[in-house]
């Protein structure tokens, strides 16, 4: 479970269920959010783009040592 517990700017403050705090984007996340709400947060791999950005990584390195 994760609170909303203020907003800092454009920063959301989460509270977990074990009373741990982080800050989240308030731009990721819906506009009519309150404090106080309980909301549900999943995380989800994006395969292509991380194929691209490892691609990307190695062709720069080899292009670095190519030198």
């Amino acid at each position: 479970m994760y609170i909303i517990d203020r907003f800092e700017g454009e920063w959301a403050v989460i509270e977990t269920d074990n009373r741990v705090m982080f800050n989240f984007p308030r731009s990721g996340l819906p506009l009519d959010l309150k404090e106080g709400d309980v909301i549900n947060i999943q995380i989800h791999i994006n395969p292509e783009a991380t194929l691209q950005r490892r691609q990307k990584a190695e062709s720069l390195l080899n292009n670095y040592f190519d030198e």
